[in-house]
């Protein structure tokens, strides 16, 4: 065992940590200490089997050793929380808080659902999807009263398409051999359950009933503030890897010099692997900004309102109601292209010259930077929200921009979770690269992480799947086009 702060090298100037007192930090977190301990300090989330995770061990003792998790998001949160179940002593450390502005998870809501028809693996996929949407639900039961804050909103989820295409028909399959319930409407059913949105050209609709939305910021802060209780010792600092040393990583390095020592590393960092790693992990992901737009309803109008609407998602588009709890509005994930210009009129001369294009503006590489990139929602992306209020939601027309929210997320060259060593260690953890996917799925990977670092591999099928990818993109290479049926 190791200490939490102790010297790299000889003569290095150690500081203590800047730690967060435990009240402070639950405070911050929007709960008293009073009421964590009427709930008690271990969530009674029940075992249940995972595919490729062994059942986990309730163990609140020390004997898994020190495990150092950085990043307090959505995985490191579940990680930190899954490894004090399994008996591991937990130092959880952000550079700015849990589901704070700048992180992926610091947004309001993220959707809940298994629809992954779009994807080589989708059975595998759909499978933790749907026992992640389980272990929502219990959490939602278990603390949103201690809390005093609902976490989960079954809104259900309706996908519209004009034709049977691929992704629709594969997801039947995979929820059919799965026992999933769901619902396939034709066109004129869902302009019949859903008259407030223009289906006029939809021939089948896929519904899951039990999908939801979970509101992701005050999810991650409570999640890392019950870590906390169980233990876990939370650190606010910016860190950077230590040495390694015969194959193990010797310590993370705070800021002020401090090395915080431990057992085994995981690093959660989201946006920020390729500032972390930039060696491993610069050409092996993305970062693209991802904008979602709230827009204001007509008052005493309750059709766009939870729980009167089920969250929705056309081709390139996906929302869901405003949801009372919070009235942030009615929220809008992606929009429709501007129309083509139309053609000249039969019988026109020709153009003298051909029009010049307009040279593309240079890049900003800070907009690529999590720590720096403005997050500023551009006009093109409020323009085609609007454009798609106005063609599948006309009450919504005219409707007011209550707000925008943009945050970083990332991409991996296989478009895979990673799961893996740091190369050339034995005791470090890479984890995350969640693909506009990875919030969900929080609770499931957390508890396979945790079973990962602490020496249990599961099926063998399932760490093959989340290696680190050998292949890279091409540098400088653009930013690869987000998945159509992203969750965002």
């Amino acid at each position: 065992m190791h200490d939490d702060a102790t010297p790299a090298a000889p003569g290095d100037a150690l500081t203590d940590a800047p730690s967060l007192d435990r009240r402070d930090f639950l405070r911050a977190a929007t709960v008293g200490m009073g009421a964590m301990a009427t709930a008690g300090c271990a969530t009674t989330i029940p075992a249940m089997p995972v595919p490729g995770i062994a059942p986990t061990r309730l163990d609140t003792g020390t004997g898994a050793g020190h495990v150092v998790v950085v990043g307090a998001g959505a995985w490191g949160g579940w990680t930190a929380y899954h490894l004090r179940r399994r008996g591991a002593r937990v130092t959880l450390i952000d550079q700015y808080g849990p589901a704070n502005s700048k992180a992926t998870s610091g947004d309001e809501t993220r959707g809940i659902r298994s629809s992954y028809g779009d994807r080589t693996t989708g059975e595998f996929w759909a499978k933790w999807a749907r026992i992640a949407l389980r272990r929502w639900n219990e959490f939602d039961a278990e603390w949103a009263a201690p809390f005093r804050s609902k976490f989960f909103f079954e809104t259900g989820d309706i996908i519209m398409r004009a034709t049977d295409e691929p992704f629709v028909k594969k997801t039947r399959e995979i929820w059919a051999a799965q026992g999933v319930k769901h619902e396939v409407l034709t066109g004129d059913e869902c302009r019949k359950r859903y008259p407030m949105m223009n289906c006029d050209d939809i021939t089948i609709g896929l519904y899951e009933p039990d999908a939801g939305v979970v509101r992701c910021r005050a999810a991650t802060q409570s999640v890392a503030a019950i870590a906390q209780s169980m233990g876990a010792k939370f650190i606010l600092g910016r860190v950077k890897p230590g040495k390694i040393v015969n194959g193990k990583m010797d310590g993370v390095v705070l800021d002020d010099g401090t090395v915080i020592r431990g057992d085994a590393y995981v690093f959660c960092l989201g946006a920020w692997f390729r500032k972390f790693f930039p060696g491993v992990m610069m050409n092996r992901m993305r970062v693209p900004l991802g904008t979602a737009c709230y827009y204001g309803t007509p008052e005493g109008d309750n059709r766009f309102t939870f729980p009167n609407l089920p969250s929705f998602n056309f081709p390139g588009t996906t929302g869901w109601p405003t949801l009372h709890i919070d009235s942030r509005g009615f929220r809008v994930r992606g929009g429709i292209a501007p129309p083509a210009p139309p053609a000249p009129p039969a019988g026109s001369p020709p153009s003298s010259s051909a029009p010049v294009p307009t040279p593309p503006a240079p890049a900003d590489p800070r907009q690529e930077d999590p720590d720096l990139s403005s997050r500023w929602a551009n006009q093109a992306n409020i323009d085609g929200t609007r454009r798609f209020l106005q063609r599948r939601f006309p009450a919504l027309a005219d409707a007011p921009l209550l707000e925008t929210h943009a945050c970083h997320y990332e991409i991996s060259v296989n478009r895979d979770f990673i799961i893996d060593h740091v190369p050339e260690t034995t005791n470090a953890w890479i984890a995350g690269v969640g693909q506009a996917e990875g919030f969900k799925f929080g609770p499931v990977a957390g508890e396979y992480v945790a079973q990962r670092v602490l020496g249990t591999v599961g099926d063998p099928a399932v760490a093959k799947a989340f290696v680190l990818p050998k292949e890279e993109y091409a540098p400088p290479g653009p930013a690869p086009k987000p998945p159509s049926e992203e969750e965002f």
